[in-house]
């Protein structure tokens, strides 16, 4: 992702949490921004007890 994206999608985060206390409904705006800015093509999962795998730099468990 490039490093104006990634400023784009802090800021969007901070506005969803700003406005939504449920994570879902955070997640739900995140995506709902993006899909409007840069096409449908998003996913976003808010929530807590995530982790990352550094061998796996995607995410995908």
């Amino acid at each position: 992702m490039k490093e104006d994206v990634q400023k784009e999608a802090v800021a969007i985060a901070i506005a969803a949490f700003e406005k939504f206390s449920v994570e879902k409904d955070v997640a739900e705006q995140i995506k709902k921004e993006f899909d409007k800015k840069y096409g449908p093509t998003w996913h976003c999962i808010v929530g807590k007890n995530f982790g990352m795998n550094p061998t796996n730099p995607i995410g995908v468990f």
